[in-house]
């Protein structure tokens, strides 16, 4: 009875510790957002002088809201860049939604084609086709690539579907992924998101290029380790997404839910290390490579 008695204090030191823990992370979180986040960048140079980006879009399938989101980057107010629409299939869908903007689009330097190598400009910026930014998202972001700086990221703003698992989606990165995110960087931990990220285009070359990230599912954790190991430091974009576009009750519930499911989401994960993407499926083996499910 003693021993089921210190067990369960030792649960409860645990819980109460957790509990402390998360709290500090939250307040964290909120600090810095209000100090540092959502805020005008200042101009570390220029505007004529900024340097030029390559922006890469790899993309697969369409959703909804693939054109509207794909519309902002060329939209986006900044001297001199080039976008990189990537596909992997030549009967991929999406490539009938990069047409039709290159042809609304004609003064945008932009292709569409398979590969990364033709990038030529120093600077390479990837996101998700899921994004959505506003035209002066670039320069806020250049403007934090200073001399030491490596890497540029951010909290993502996701567009995708109409929907509850979009509100789901779209509560956890402006909630939960957020506090995490943020306090981890605070501390000093080389948290990263790939979602959007904004890199020095010759360091990446020195470990490899993207090919060499290309077998892993967390390939921007690994990216961004290449880049810190290099001696570079991160920075983070000022910019985080606008107001709710949806019910503060949808708001409510979603966060509800998905704060319900972390714990299950997350055992899930340890016991079956299975990934359903698009029409793929993966494993994901020890040392984060992705090994593809063929159904024979």
């Amino acid at each position: 009875m003693a021993l089921l008695d210190l067990a369960l204090e030792g649960m409860a030191v645990f819980g109460f510790v957790l509990f402390l823990v998360l709290w500090l992370m939250h307040f964290m979180a909120i600090i810095y957002t209000r100090l540092h986040l959502n805020k005008k960048a200042t101009d570390k140079q220029p505007y004529s002088k900024l340097p030029g980006v390559s922006l890469l879009k790899p993309l697969k399938g369409v959703d909804p809201n693939l054109i509207n989101n794909l519309e902002t980057f060329f939209e986006l107010d900044y001297p001199k860049y080039e976008v990189l629409l990537c596909v992997q299939d030549h009967d991929d869908p999406a490539i009938d939604v990069c047409k039709k903007l290159l042809g609304k689009y004609p003064n945008v330097d932009a292709r569409l084609f398979i590969g990364y190598e033709v990038a030529k400009y120093d600077l390479i910026w990837i996101c998700d086709s899921g994004i959505r930014v506003i035209p002066d998202t670039l320069t806020d972001m250049v403007n934090q690539m200073t001399e030491k700086v490596g890497l540029v990221h951010g909290l993502p703003y996701v567009a995708d579907r109409q929907g509850f698992a979009a509100t789901l989606e779209q509560v956890y990165f402006g909630t939960s992924h957020p506090r995490s995110y943020i306090s981890a960087n605070v501390t000093g931990f080389k948290c990263v998101t790939g979602m959007s990220c904004l890199m020095r285009k010759d360091v990446l070359d020195q470990a490899g290029g993207l090919i060499a990230f290309a077998q892993y599912i967390a390939e921007d954790y690994f990216m961004a380790k290449a880049i810190a190991d290099r001696g570079w430091r991160f920075a983070m974009s000022t910019q985080v997404g606008g107001t709710l576009c949806f019910s503060k009750l949808d708001y409510a519930v979603a966060w509800f839910i998905r704060e319900s499911m972390t714990i299950y989401i997350f055992l899930s994960a340890l016991w079956d290390p299975t990934i359903s993407w698009r029409t793929g499926r993966y494993r994901l083996r020890c040392g984060g490579t992705a090994e593809e499910i063929l159904d024979v």
